[in-house]
């Protein structure tokens, strides 16, 4: 069974359908990408699979758990975490205070504080900026730290949404490396990246969404060697 599976999924604001029925799994270990242009459903997408809007139809399983609907806090408990566009990082807190409320459900210690060792080894910036609050760093130094928070909450399966939004081309390298090496530690990883290009080459599998639905999904080596693909999204 897949870790994560979508059925019918369907979201609507009002009269507006922006998610029109798709379906789409991410099995166990797996790094799968979403792309798609902007207003094509990737964000709602991701908000209904963590539980903060809801599902007109459709349901969400994880871990063969139906969780359509669920609150957010209780998808945390189960190992599903958020980094958010925009990051959604608390500018009055600490660095260090921001990744310590990343571990909020958790009641295990020595592994919180392992985590945190670990996520300065990941992200040696935020060790230097630890005192600082979140809203006094740069645009990628806030995205960093925006990871940083969801791997305390010692995810299982990790979504992302735009990573790279707004960033100079090598903090984005820095960012993705960083998401590699999570990924590499066997978190489970559903990607929502307008960079098509990077978010393929790192991807095993692919979806590709236009309006709401999901028009085309294959291995990412054959997403990246699609015309249709390359010519909508590769800028070739």
């Amino acid at each position: 069974m897949s870790l994560l599976q979508v059925q019918g999924l369907r979201i609507a604001y009002g009269g507006i359908n922006a998610v029109k029925g798709i379906d789409l799994a991410v099995e166990q270990g797996e790094m799968v990408a979403l792309i798609g242009a902007n207003g094509a459903g990737k964000t709602t997408t991701l908000k209904a699979i963590c539980g903060i809007v809801l599902p007109a139809a459709g349901k969400v399983h994880y871990a063969g758990i139906d969780v359509t609907g669920a609150p957010s806090y209780t998808l945390v408990q189960r190992g599903l975490a958020l980094v958010p566009e925009g990051r959604g990082v608390l500018g009055r807190l600490t660095v260090e205070e921001n990744l310590q409320m990343g571990a909020y459900t958790r009641r295990d210690h020595a592994g919180v504080k392992r985590d945190l060792a670990r996520v300065y080894e990941l992200l040696p910036r935020l060790r230097e900026r630890r005192r600082q609050t979140g809203g006094t760093l740069s645009g990628g130094e806030q995205q960093m730290l925006a990871i940083g928070r969801a791997i305390m909450s010692a995810p299982r399966l990790l979504l992302l949404d735009e990573p790279s939004m707004g960033l100079a081309p090598l903090m984005v390298q820095r960012i993705f490396d960083t998401i590699r090496k999570v990924a590499a530690e066997g978190v489970t990883v559903l990607l929502v990246e307008q960079n098509a290009k990077l978010a393929l080459e790192m991807s095993t599998r692919g979806y590709v969404m236009e309006s709401g639905q999901i028009t085309l999904t294959d291995s990412a080596a054959a997403l990246l060697a699609n015309p249709q693909v390359r010519q909508a999204y590769l800028g070739e």
